[in-house]
């Protein structure tokens, strides 16, 4: 049975669920301030603590990793992601999620061809373009200043 794009547009719309947005925009945007919220009172702590803004900021890096990752090994992000959303793509934790994720999802394959080759699959093209970007950002920045 041949398709047309309009045809198939048209069932798409047709069988896929509607977004409530009245409900997912709030939703992620609570859930993500509270993440951004977490995050500032850990650098605030970690400032108090050690002094060094620096070594505050990494710091809150990390645990904010970590927590992620546990939180993503025990089943909760995913669970906390449904509910909220596009709020639980908040960089740090939205990145270590999704190298998480597939590292738990393809581990029965073993560590080199399952892990080791699949870690990267959700997470790769962010750090591909994110370099690309970096990189020609640089070059602008190197035109513009040594013009």
């Amino acid at each position: 049975m041949k398709m047309t794009e309009n045809e198939y547009s048209r069932l798409t719309k047709l069988h896929s669920p509607n977004t409530k947005m009245y409900r997912t925009v709030p939703m992620a945007f609570l859930v993500g301030g509270l993440i951004c919220c977490a995050g500032q009172g850990l650098l605030d702590a970690y400032k108090y603590l050690t002094g060094d803004e620096a070594i505050a900021g990494t710091l809150t890096s990390v645990t904010l990793v970590f927590l992620s990752a546990v939180l993503t090994g025990f089943g909760l992000y995913d669970k906390l992601a449904k509910h909220a959303g596009a709020g639980t793509l908040v960089p740090i934790t939205g990145f270590a999620n999704a190298v998480v994720s597939p590292a738990l999802e393809f581990k029965t394959e073993g560590y080199v061809l399952g892990v080791g080759a699949k870690i990267f699959i959700i997470a790769g093209p962010v750090i591909v373009y994110g370099l690309a970007a970096s990189a020609i950002y640089g070059i602008i920045l190197f035109a513009v200043q040594n013009g």
